[in-house]
């Protein structure tokens, strides 16, 4: 149940004690430069819906008792992000300040042989990860999905070409049933993108293309600082078409030196000329199709993700170096690597979900998404990355 009383300044109460720590009543009036009873009034409002408890008291040398302070009761709620792949399956908890308590790692969807069994599987893992960190389900306000495939606003799936079986189904429904709590699903490389854009390398660049680059190409668009869907939900879905050399129907990369990109690239440094060729005509290619989109959105950033991103002395600098010729502009366009690898999508999903069920959250219809803190990750090389399917959600 939402908040009642002057919604505004309830949601900028606890929008300073989400981000800016514990505080007095007189340091939230300075801090938001209203007036005493106003923030009296709102804090009395939020302490009865449970989103804010007493914090420790600071004594500041004086005679007197020292003056209550409050902080968001960050634990009386959990946000769950999910990232559904064939390879892996990946689950990441953060409580209501945004902070991640929990991510694991599963075994993805191909080893199931439907798509019922699929979707069993990946709310076992939700429930597993859960029960490890001792959060009961009942504490879940929130579940931000991503998967591969077109989604629509509800959360269907029109289409997966990675997922065939989920093609037509309401996941979202499916596990709002599972979870009795709101769901909000979205095409995996723009949750990336969200990811990227909200935590990322992407921060404060408000028109940003996501290019993910690994078993195959997809993208994800940033325009005007928010996901761009499209009409038809389909918008980014154009790697196969702007990329020349790939599958027509599902965005593969072929290789022809080697079966894997990785191996590829393993012998072009080890000198074979073949590979090497491979190597530069596919970068060229690559740059071609970024100089395409670029000039059809003009944007302020390109960031570089999926599974290859990592190779920076083979892929990355070479594209840079490969981009301007393309593009013939007397500016130049950064391109950047993805900074939160594999985990992308999933912290996406976390995004996404703070940001379409806010009042189911946090009882207020106007609060934004927290910054988002992750747990500390090491960094994948490309070969790591090459099992990855981050790549795999177009």
């Amino acid at each position: 149940m939402a908040v009642t009383g002057p919604l505004s300044i309830v949601a900028r109460s606890a929008l300073q004690l989400r981000d800016g720590g514990p505080a007095t009543v007189n340091e939230l009036a300075r801090s938001l430069e209203i007036s005493r009873t106003s923030v009296e009034n709102a804090v009395a409002a939020l302490g009865e819906s449970g989103l804010v408890v007493d914090a420790p008291a600071q004594n500041g040398g004086g005679a007197g008792r020292p003056a209550r302070r409050y902080s968001l009761h960050a634990g009386a709620g959990t946000v769950v992000g999910v990232d559904i792949g064939v390879a892996s399956v990946r689950v990441v908890l953060a409580d209501l300040a945004g902070l991640v308590i929990a991510q694991r790692s599963y075994p993805g969807v191909a080893q199931h042989a439907d798509g019922a069994s699929k979707l069993a599987a990946v709310i076992d893992d939700v429930r597993r990860t859960l029960a490890e960190v001792s959060i009961p389900a009942s504490r879940v306000r929130a579940v931000g999905v991503s998967l591969p495939g077109i989604v629509d606003d509800a959360g269907r799936v029109t289409t997966s070409v990675v997922i065939p079986e989920w093609s037509g189904i309401d996941i979202g429904s499916q596990l709002r049933q599972a979870f009795g709590c709101p769901v909000a699903v979205d095409n995996g490389v723009r949750l990336a993108a969200v990811a990227e854009h909200h935590l990322g390398v992407a921060q404060l660049v408000d028109d940003v293309i996501y290019l993910s680059v690994g078993n195959r190409i997809a993208m994800g668009l940033i325009l005007g600082g928010r996901p761009r869907r499209g009409i038809h939900n389909a918008a980014g879905d154009i790697g196969r078409l702007a990329f020349r050399g790939l599958n027509t129907e599902t965005g593969q990369i072929s290789w022809r030196t080697a079966p894997t990109a990785a191996e590829v690239f393993a012998k072009a440094r080890g000198g074979d000329p073949e590979a090497q060729h491979e190597l530069d005509g596919f970068i060229d290619e690559l740059a071609h199709g970024i100089a395409t989109l670029t000039m059809t959105v003009d944007p302020a950033m390109i960031v570089i993700g999926g599974g290859l991103s990592a190779a920076h002395e083979q892929l990355l600098d070479p594209l840079r170096a490969a981009l301007p010729g393309h593009l013939g502009l007397p500016f130049q366009v950064p391109v950047a690597e993805a900074r939160l690898g594999a985990e992308a999508a999933a912290h996406g999903a976390v995004v996404h979900a703070f940001q379409r069920h806010a009042a189911e959250i946090y009882g207020i219809e106007d609060m934004p998404a927290p910054p988002i803190t992750p747990l500390p990750h090491e960094p994948a090389t490309a070969e790591q990355a090459e099992g990855d399917d981050t790549e795999e959600k177009k």
